[in-house]
C-alpha cells in the first residue's frame, strides 16, 4: 500500500509517516520502480502501536525504547512497567500541577468584575507580580 493507504488506515498524516521513518520509529519502506514507497501489514501494526502509546502521552524517545524492546523479546518486561510506571507519575505530577493552576485562575479571576478601568485591572495586577 501506498503512503495514503497507510495514512488512511491508521488515522496518522503523511508528514508523520515520513518523520518517523527519518527518525526511525518506523523503518524505511522498499519503493517501487515508480520510486513510490510500499508499506506491509507489519508496518501498520508498527504504527498503530506508535500512534497508540503518543495517544497515551509516551515521548519518541520512549516510543523508541519500548520498540526496542518488544523487538528484544527479553525474559520479562519490567523494563516495560518501569518506563509505564515512570510516565505514569509524571502524567500525575502534571495532572496536580495543572489543578494547581486552575485553583490559582479560579482565585485571580474572582478578583476583578470586568468593570475596571485596564489600570486598574486585578487580574493584570496579578500577572504582572
Amino acid at each position: 500500500m501506498g503512503i495514503g493507504d497507510l495514512a488512511k488506515e491508521t488515522g496518522v498524516k503523511a508528514v508523520t509517516i515520513r518523520y518517523y521513518e527519518q527518525i526511525g520509529v518506523l523503518p524505511v519502506v522498499k519503493r517501487t520502480l515508480g520510486n513510490y514507497r510500499n508499506y506491509g501489514t507489519q508496518h501498520v501494526q508498527r504504527l498503530r502501536f506508535v500512534r497508540r502509546c503518543r495517544d497515551f502521552g509516551f515521548s519518541l524517545d520512549q516510543v523508541r525504547d519500548l520498540l526496542r524492546l518488544s523487538a528484544e523479546n527479553g525474559p520479562s518486561c519490567a523494563d516495560v512497567c518501569e518506563i509505564a510506571e515512570r510516565h505514569r507519575q509524571a502524567v500525575e505530577e502534571k495532572i496536580a500541577d495543572l489543578k494547581r493552576l486552575a485553583s490559582e485562575l479560579r482565585r485571580i479571576s474572582a478578583s476583578c468584575n470586568g468593570r475596571r478601568k485596564m489600570a486598574e485591572c486585578r487580574i493584570i495586577e496579578a500577572l504582572s507580580c
